[in-house]
């Protein structure tokens, strides 16, 4: 018989309920722990990318306004 390799994940282990019932849940448990990544990815990003974006994009506005004056509260 050929032995299977299986990829375990870090993080919370299953318990064991069959190996259809494995495999299900372990791409859903993938799907999740994806999903979970991506959006902490995208908020991090989110976070640190707004205000370097508005100022580029208020860089490239006319009239050209130098950066000291964008970043002036007046």
């Amino acid at each position: 018989m050929a032995s299977r390799v299986s990829l375990k994940s870090k993080g919370k282990s299953s318990s064991g309920k069959g190996s259809k019932g494995m495999e299900e849940k372990s791409t859903t448990q993938c799907l999740k722990e994806w999903s979970t990544w991506a959006m902490k990815k995208a908020k991090v990003v989110t976070h640190y990318g707004f205000i370097p974006l508005v100022i580029i994009i208020g860089m490239n506005s006319e009239p050209k306004p130098q950066l000291y004056q964008l970043l002036s509260p007046v």
